[in-house]
């Protein structure tokens, strides 16, 4: 398996993206650092500990897992053009603050689905 395709990978460099320390990490998670240094070179992690995971650094188990950092820098590359011939002036093609707002709200419906599968859970019970 290469390591693009390794969850631990994509924890470690989605918590280096944070700003986050695996000890804070490991301590959000209540466990040792190095346990978070073996959770990051696992290729496989238990879906309890992924929700956890996933959960500190604030995304969707699913967002974790589908993260791909070469398409993440394919799409920076592909929203600029140079339109100088000293490459100093590149023009944005999209517009940042609606791509924050899509992303807020897709975060948003992922919330409120997870709120209403709970409270159907709860009310089975």
């Amino acid at each position: 398996m290469s390591k693009e395709n390794k969850i631990g990978s994509k924890i470690s460099r989605l918590r280096e993206l944070r700003g986050m320390k695996q000890e804070a990490l490991a301590t959000a998670l209540g466990v040792s650092q190095q346990t978070v240094s073996n959770i990051e070179r696992s290729a496989e992690v238990e879906e309890d500990l992924l929700a956890q995971v996933s959960q500190v650094l604030g995304l969707t188990p699913d967002a974790l897992r589908n993260f791909d950092e070469d398409a993440v820098f394919n799409i920076i590359n592909n929203t600029f053009q140079d339109s100088s011939s000293n490459n100093n002036n590149y023009l944005c093609t999209i517009n940042p603050v609606e791509k924050i707002i899509e992303l807020y709200e897709r975060l948003l419906e992922a919330e409120k689905s997870k709120v209403e599968l709970l409270e159907r859970l709860l009310k089975e019970r």
